[in-house]
């Protein structure tokens, strides 16, 4: 499955042609290595995802073409979610 149409279909990006723009901005790494919005995920796969100052990882658990709201947190587990924090030199 493109890498696009899983982060909508997952709902971890609502739109997909926002999630081919993070993508193709490279804010977006499976299995640690730069992804474009028409990789292929596959299960098993690690995304990492760059929102701003928001870092996501997740673990692919499964592929659908379309799922409803309450089924979309099956689709993959959160490894890890942080925010960046600003130094006390941005201020």
């Amino acid at each position: 499955m493109r890498l696009d149409k899983y982060l909508k279909v997952s709902r971890i990006i609502k739109r997909r042609t926002v999630a081919k723009e993070v993508a193709d901005q490279g804010r977006v790494m499976i299995n640690g290595n730069p992804a474009k919005s028409s990789s292929k995920v596959a299960v098993g796969d690690e995304l990492a995802i760059q929102f701003g100052n928001r870092l996501l990882v997740v673990e692919v658990l499964a592929l659908l073409d379309s799922t409803k709201k309450e089924d979309a947190d099956n689709m993959y587990r959160i490894i890890k979610e942080e925010r960046k924090q600003r130094s006390e030199e941005e201020n």
